[in-house]
């Protein structure tokens, strides 16, 4: 472990045990003022610390919303799977479960299809933001500040005819996924698949992971894939009923609000 992350560590074990002033901070951790002052003073730009008043430290929100977001995603896998596998036993297709990590969104769980057409996707994979119902759908869930800026950042691939391949036409599909409240993705990735995704919140409406049925085109027929929304959505419905979500919803701003 490096030094610098081994103090930001022990910093903050000794901060919360109680306000702690910079001197006390020092003397804990055997450094010069200046050297602890750094420390806090990256551990308050990152909201982990703040200053009550000019003298002393706690722990910030930014602490708190790291650990509240940790014991969120640590068991919705196990919450959710009993109603991913009855969501797919109920219709025979290919359930995902996605989480957003640090800029990416990752598979957590997936229940495989019955059908004779299956799908490639391995728990662990990452889905791309910006051709994916799932990927889409929890980009839309981002601020949307942070959902601009990685927008923009993307590298655009071209993985059929219908993959978005500018952030102007994805932020536009964001505020149109913010006002229906889910996702689809219709041969975007792989242009034999289609996809629609549905949100799961917490108890505070806050999305942490997304829930998903994908099926082969040649299964769809008339109605397409929304014809089992109504389905997704009710078992989106109960996973965020686990920890007594107001709703299952998306943020309703806009990109283009800013």
């Amino acid at each position: 472990m490096s030094q610098s992350l081994d103090r930001a560590l022990r910093a903050l074990t000794a901060i919360a045990e109680g306000k702690t002033t910079l001197n006390e901070l020092a003397e804990t951790l055997d450094v010069h003022r200046t050297t602890a002052l750094r420390l806090l003073r990256t551990l308050e730009r990152h909201r982990f610390v703040f200053r009550p008043d000019p003298n002393h430290y706690q722990l910030g929100s930014g602490l708190f919303a790291l650990s509240t977001t940790a014991l969120a995603s640590r068991d919705i896998r196990q919450v959710a799977h009993p109603y991913l596998v009855k969501l797919s036993q109920r219709h025979g297709h290919t359930v995902h479960l996605a989480a957003y990590e640090s800029g990416s969104v990752v598979y957590i769980d997936k229940v495989d299809s019955t059908k004779p057409v299956g799908l490639y996707s391995r728990i662990g994979d990452i889905a791309p933001l910006y051709c994916t119902a799932v990927g889409k759908l929890l980009l839309a869930a981002q601020p949307k500040a942070e959902s601009r800026r990685i927008a923009n950042s993307l590298t655009y691939t071209a993985y059929t005819d219908a993959t978005i391949t500018n952030a102007a036409d994805l932020l536009a599909e964001l505020d149109a996924i913010r006002a229906k409240g889910h996702a689809t993705a219709k041969g975007e990735h792989e242009d034999f698949v289609h996809c629609v995704a549905a949100p799961i919140t917490d108890g505070a409406g806050t999305v942490i992971a997304a829930a998903s049925i994908s099926v082969a085109s040649m299964m769809l027929g008339d109605g397409e894939v929304e014809r089992y929304l109504p389905s997704l959505l009710e078992i989106a419905r109960e996973i965020s009923g686990q920890y007594d979500s107001p709703a299952s919803r998306l943020p309703t701003e806009s990109v283009a609000d800013e």
